[in-house]
């Protein structure tokens, strides 16, 4: 009777444990037992992206904006959101850049291997990981793949920005999720006339000039106005305090 009874239960006590199990996973992934408001966190990096991301940088300027597609901002889960093409005024080459601010769910999930091949390209070069030298000897992260159909060949560079850090993370879904969103950024290079390699040098340049001045004006210039405030409430809570004593 015992045996029965065990037969029975055992195996619906271990499903209750696998459903909670992989409940509290994507609790974890997706943030939602983190307690932070998201929203807020989300909309003030996305603000910030959008009002401070340099127009001019090292030798490249914008040369203009450019429309993102409303779908694609849906499916990147995009709160705020970047989309323009640069031109370096030495070499004259040009690329398009496309930031998104959002989640770290939304971000890892959209990727150019699996949306470009939906457009019509095919992949001609698997992604792999680069390693993007910075001013002071510091490295970055960034995947690279090329893209193709007839009569255009494509090279794409995407990185991830989490508190300063790029990333090329091999699982996105599970190494970002800790934080509360994060920059996907997308340097997007025409090579179709160019030289073997050359769109490859070119993608490396722009983002080794971009990053560290993202860094900069996003996250570095972030903190003094932070502390400035959180030293302003300090200070209210002080004199509240003396008033009520």
């Amino acid at each position: 009777m015992k045996s029965t009874i065990l037969s029975t239960w055992v195996p619906v006590i271990l499903g209750l444990v696998a459903v909670v199990g992989v409940t509290a996973a994507q609790g974890v992934l997706t943030g939602r037992w983190t307690g932070k408001n998201v929203s807020e966190e989300l909309q003030r990096n996305a603000a910030r992206l959008e009002s401070s991301f340099p127009k001019e940088f090292g030798s490249w300027r914008m040369v203009g904006e450019t429309e993102a597609d409303p779908a694609q901002l849906k499916v990147a889960g995009a709160v705020g959101h970047i989309s323009r093409e640069y031109q370096n005024v030495d070499s004259g080459a040009r690329v398009g850049v496309f930031v998104v601010c959002a989640t770290p769910s939304d971000a890892s999930g959209h990727t150019p291997d699996r949306c470009y091949p939906s457009a019509g390209f095919e992949i001609a070069e698997q992604e792999h990981r680069e390693t993007i030298t910075l001013e002071g000897g510091a490295t970055a992260e960034a995947f690279s793949g090329s893209f193709k159909k007839p009569g255009e060949s494509l090279r794409i560079f995407w990185t991830y920005a989490v508190t300063g850090k790029w990333i090329a993370p091999q699982i996105a879904r599970i190494e970002l999720a800790n934080n509360p969103s994060v920059f996907k950024i997308y340097a997007i290079i025409d090579e179709t006339a160019m030289p073997r390699g050359e769109g490859s040098r070119t993608g490396l340049q722009f983002l080794s000039d971009l990053i560290p001045e993202f860094d900069r004006v996003i996250f570095v210039d972030e903190a003094p106005a932070q502390a400035t405030a959180g030293d302003g409430g300090s200070r209210a809570s002080d004199a509240g305090s003396g008033l009520e004593s």
